[in-house]
């Protein structure tokens, strides 16, 4: 689809969605994306200008299909994949996308921390249609062997790298300083983020401030390059309900709204990267506070999970959260599975995750009126009072787990037209018996 529209911008210094925005420019992607959510291209530009929407679309992944995260734009939701030093392998990984793509991910984050990083995230980029995203920290720790040995040039030539190859946006941890690292201490939990505990240790050693803060305006010039957005990490998000909302989290987002304006100078796209675990009765909170100061740049959130206890079942306890998050105005919710803190997702841990956060995000684009999303809702429930089973299966968010628990019980083709399923029985069918009455009485 892009092959052609990347070719007209190949003299441009800084392609990307924002810097053609503010020139007035409405770009494919931009016009593709309007159509896709039902709103005006001029008003997607508009958007993407401010910094209220952004359209992750590295100029070297060409075989993407535009999409959008923004609170005017349908809830989106990210699905992690990846091996790590002790599990999976470039198959196990294109087996995971290739779930993501079916049930619906809008973006995939490639979290390898194992084997040939680039090899595999190559793959996973070669055959994605959805934005791809990644945590450059990890292969920078993979090439560099020892935290310690980290240093500026390092993380810029993997950055540029990723980008080469295809990367549509990195989440990085600028936002965590130095002199944050007392507020830790205070903390039932302390530092839950991968990113974020291997930035404190840097930080410790060498009693320095955060490189990625050091370097981002350099971090910024490579995403400009090529057009990559930056999910500003939340290096100290809350890792249980004790430390939610506290005030290392909060020092921290003050910082991320700060480097969101320097990202936006530069025309790169942002996205902000919120908590984390967050009792229900904070998460408004969470959401308003993001918005005010980080300059409504799209807000990203890993559940939140209104609980710690629901391990094992932790997709359904993030979806809850999520919900309500998006509901309030949060762009993006990113999946969490069934494996959560308990190990590394298999593909039908993804599968879980996926739709559970298909429904919150769908759930909360009816309270916010998108436009088309209940419709679908009214369609399943014409197909529920007509009995049209194979309707219902094709509208629901995962056709192939609705059509496998009907068809335990009543497999036979036959069934597909019955006026009834196995809880009730022909006998005990509300539908069927309302029906009845309806023609009884000559009730149209």
């Amino acid at each position: 689809m892009r092959k052609d529209w990347i070719k007209t911008r190949a003299n441009d210094a800084t392609p990307t969605q924002m810097y053609y925005a503010k020139k007035g420019i409405i770009t494919p992607e931009m016009e593709h994306v309007a159509k896709v959510e039902g709103l005006g291209a001029e008003f997607v530009r508009e958007c993407v200008a401010v910094g209220r929407m952004i359209i992750p679309a590295n100029i070297n992944h060409t075989n993407l299909t535009p999409m959008a995260i923004g609170i005017d734009a349908k809830t989106k939701i990210n699905a992690n994949i990846g091996n790590s030093s002790l599990a999976s392998d470039i198959d196990g990984e294109l087996e995971k996308l290739n779930l993501c793509l079916k049930y619906g991910a809008d973006t995939v984050m490639d979290l390898s921390t194992g084997g040939d990083l680039d090899k595999i995230r190559e793959a996973i980029i070669q055959n994605s249609t959805v934005p791809i995203g990644t945590v450059p920290m990890y292969q920078i720790i993979h090439d560099v062997c020892d935290i310690k040995n980290l240093n500026i040039k390092a993380m810029l030539e993997v950055l540029e790298k990723q980008a080469q190859q295809g990367v549509s946006y990195f989440t990085i941890h600028a936002g965590f300083l130095l002199k944050f690292m007392p507020l830790v201490s205070k903390r039932k939990m302390g530092i839950v983020s991968r990113g974020g505990s291997l930035m404190a240790t840097w930080m410790m050693h060498y009693h320095k401030e955060n490189p990625f803060y050091e370097a981002f305006d350099e971090i910024c010039d490579i995403c400009a390059k090529y057009d990559v957005a930056l999910s500003l990490g939340d290096s100290l998000r809350p890792g249980c309900l004790y430390d939610a909302t506290d005030e290392a989290q909060l020092s921290e987002l003050k910082i991320l709204g700060e480097l969101t304006l320097r990202a936006w100078e530069k025309n790169v796209q942002v996205m902000v990267e919120g908590p984390g675990h967050v009792p229900l009765n904070q998460i408004e909170y969470n959401v308003k506070i993001q918005q005010e100061w980080c300059h409504n740049a799209p807000f990203y959130v890993l559940g939140p999970l209104p609980t710690d206890i629901g391990a094992g079942y932790d997709h359904i306890t993030s979806a809850i959260g999520g919900a309500m998050a998006a509901y309030h105005g949060v762009a993006m919710l990113c999946y969490v599975t069934p494996k959560e803190h308990l190990g590394l997702p298999t593909a039908a841990d993804v599968r879980d995750g996926i739709i559970a956060h298909k429904i919150a995000a769908h759930s909360a684009d009816v309270a916010r009126g998108r436009a088309g999303a209940i419709e679908r809702d009214h369609a399943m429930s014409d197909a529920r009072w007509a009995f049209d089973w194979n309707k219902q299966f094709e509208l629901a968010l995962d056709p192939d787990k609705a059509r496998e628990l009907h068809d335990e019980s009543l497999p036979d083709d036959g069934f597909k037209k019955a006026e009834f399923c196995s809880m009730c029985g022909p006998k005990f069918c509300a539908y069927r018996i309302s029906k009845d009455l309806m023609k009884e009485n000559n009730v149209k």
